[in-house]
């Protein structure tokens, strides 16, 4: 259950304050086609501020990033309006990043080389020396011959940790809890499902993990949002004496 200090909270950190230009330069994208996914309703319309200057927020890059998803998934843009239109209107940026990972469990894992130059038009900021050494460390990218092989699936989520004020340590700590705990919840699902198509030939198997990935997925997701919410809320009513011991 969210309360009226996490709603207050929610509110601030997705507080509109990009301008239509940074909006399209931090999504990778253009302002030309930001205005034209305006027009047709696929996304919100700014928030007026002074000088009747529009200002958009992480919900508006949020959907922004699952547009881009559905299109790389070879969705029109009439599949796409009709994919958007059954979201409830009010979502979070959280909730839609939620949205835009199970899209993404769809596809097989995307690897491309690329060179600098679109490397940072896919990042959507461009990246001095310290950026790639970071995204390196996370596994996002690797240095070739004068290019970048990238994971695409990983590349936006690695970018926006760059502005994470947490140490390189601490993302690549969390980074590895992550895999140890995902492999073992996945092996775990496997062992359950198995007992289910022990008995269907090998397409019905595959077809079964192809419709339960993405469930299986937003499950995960899901339930990890509420733990760690739970974890967050249960650390900040200690006392900072309890901190400190």
């Amino acid at each position: 259950m969210t309360t009226d200090a996490d709603a207050e909270t929610d509110t601030a950190a997705e507080e509109p304050t990009l301008t239509i230009d940074e909006l399209a330069a931090r999504a990778g994208t253009t302002v030309r086609t930001v205005r034209f996914y305006s027009t047709k309703g696929l996304l919100p319309p700014p928030v007026i501020g002074a000088r009747r200057v529009g200002h958009y927020g992480q919900a508006h890059l949020s959907r922004l990033a699952l547009i881009e998803e559905l299109q790389q998934q070879g969705m029109t843009l009439a599949a796409i309006e009709r994919y958007l239109g059954q979201l409830p209107p009010d979502l979070s940026a959280h909730d839609l990043a939620i949205h835009r990972a199970v899209v993404a469990s769809w596809a097989p894992d995307a690897v491309e080389t690329l060179d600098r130059a679109e490397l940072e038009r896919r990042a959507g900021r461009a990246l001095d020396e310290e950026d790639v050494e970071r995204l390196v460390a996370m596994d996002v990218i690797a240095l070739g011959d004068g290019a970048f092989r990238v994971d695409s699936g990983l590349l936006r989520l690695g970018v926006r940790l760059l502005d994470v004020p947490v140490s390189q340590e601490a993302i690549l700590a969390s980074r590895n809890i992550l895999i140890e705990h995902s492999r073992a919840a996945a092996h775990e699902l496997s062992q359950v499902f198995r007992g289910e198509v022990s008995q269907r030939a090998a397409q019905d198997v595959k077809s079964l993990s192809a419709h339960m990935q993405p469930l299986v997925v937003q499950a995960l997701l899901t339930t990890f949002q509420r733990s760690l919410r739970e974890e967050l809320r249960e650390w900040l009513k200690e006392s900072p004496e309890d901190r400190d011991s």
